[in-house]
């Protein structure tokens, strides 16, 4: 009995030594509430008659503060991460109020003073286009709509105890991806000013930091399916089925950047409809009612590595598009999650400069 109490002695101890040794991060949380008022910028004609006043909004959110318990905290000079409620009154009758549920980023600069947001979620309007009761509202052809928004602010942690203050610029972005017209969405830009209040108790712990690891990455490639539902620019006609297979080769530089160069492939399905209906209705153009609605392009795109999130930021050109509806340029911006080192899955936004064309959803391999 004597030589089991001694054991069970010793290992206690030996327990609280090793977890002694391990720094123990507590879930921080902080929560956030600004206000927000600025202008809806007029990045195309059709909206001109919907800007007649100055849009005002709030934002409340919370978050999770890191320390570095994860080598990729450490990386990205320990962000933030959770959830925001945003609420943005148009001041126009035929647009509507607008509210949003993101999910959102904070990366911090300049001795941790300047925080850069980056928040993707949805967006509920109050009044839509109706080709009955409100023609008028070109902007948003959906009550749900998929919208980003970003903030630059100067923040204070703390002016009193746990309270703290920020000053800065909101950035917000509506649109329905085309998923139904019109599709004109707006964009928002606003001055913003709030305070934030970390929920701790105790004092903050200390950042823990973590060398990054130099290692040279071999070349990779990547598949990609990527679909989903679009509709032409005439309300009216319906969204139709789109698909998208992409074949890339990437090198990853570090643990954070990977450079990547590939093929796209388009069967935008809306286009066969709406191809000889841009040629009898724009005759004057002198378009081709015959023209091949597939489309084939090259790209060059960077992924930001944020543990196992991905964020794609490509550009690309059409070496074959005889629609000619947009353009040769287009661009892509998206997220996906890895599942693992090889399966991801996620979702982007097909544009070509303001002019949303599909929301695409994505399945991928790489190998």
């Amino acid at each position: 009995m004597k030589k089991l109490c001694c054991f069970l002695i010793i290992l206690c101890c030996s327990k609280v030594r090793s977890q002694d040794s391990i720094p123990l991060v507590p879930n921080t949380l902080e929560v956030e509430a600004s206000y927000f008022y600025g202008s809806i910028l007029p990045h195309n004609k059709s909206i001109l008659h919907l800007i007649t006043d100055h849009p005002e909004g709030a934002i409340i959110s919370v978050q999770k503060k890191t320390y570095g318990s994860k080598p990729w905290q450490s990386h990205f000079n320990f962000p933030d991460y959770g959830l925001s409620f945003q609420f943005q009154n148009n001041k126009n009758p035929e647009l509507g109020n607008l509210y949003g549920v993101y999910a959102h980023m904070n990366f911090y600069f300049f001795k941790r003073n300047i925080q850069f947001r980056v928040g993707q979620g949805i967006a509920y309007a109050t009044h839509p286009y109706d080709k009955v009761e409100n023609q008028r509202n070109t902007a948003y052809g959906a009550h749900f709509m998929p919208s980003t928004y970003f903030n630059l602010t100067y923040k204070t942690p703390v002016i009193l105890k746990n309270l703290g203050a920020h000053i800065g610029f909101n950035f917000v972005h509506h649109s329905n991806a085309n998923i139904k017209s019109p599709n004109t969405s707006t964009n928002t830009l606003g001055l913003m000013v709030g305070v934030n209040y970390n929920l701790s108790t105790k004092e903050n712990p200390e950042y823990i930091t973590h060398e990054k690891v130099k290692s040279k990455y071999p070349f990779q490639y990547q598949a990609i399916f990527r679909g989903g539902f679009a509709e032409s620019d005439v309300p009216g006609t319906g969204a139709k089925p789109f698909y998208v297979g992409s074949l890339m080769a990437q090198k990853q530089l570090n643990t954070k950047s990977v450079l990547q160069l590939g093929f796209d492939m388009f069967w935008m399905n809306y286009l066969k409809d709406f191809i000889p209906y841009q040629a009898t209705v724009f005759y004057e153009n002198k378009y081709n009612p015959n023209a091949d609605y597939r489309r084939l392009g090259l790209f060059l795109g960077h992924e930001l590595l944020i543990n196992r999130l991905g964020v794609d930021t490509q550009i690309g050109y059409y070496l074959w598009d005889e629609s000619n509806k947009f353009g040769v340029v287009y661009q892509r911006l998206g997220a996906k999650y890895y599942f693992t080192d090889h399966l991801s899955f996620g979702v982007g936004l097909k544009t070509h400069m303001a002019q949303a064309e599909a929301m695409e959803w994505s399945l991928g391999y790489k190998f």
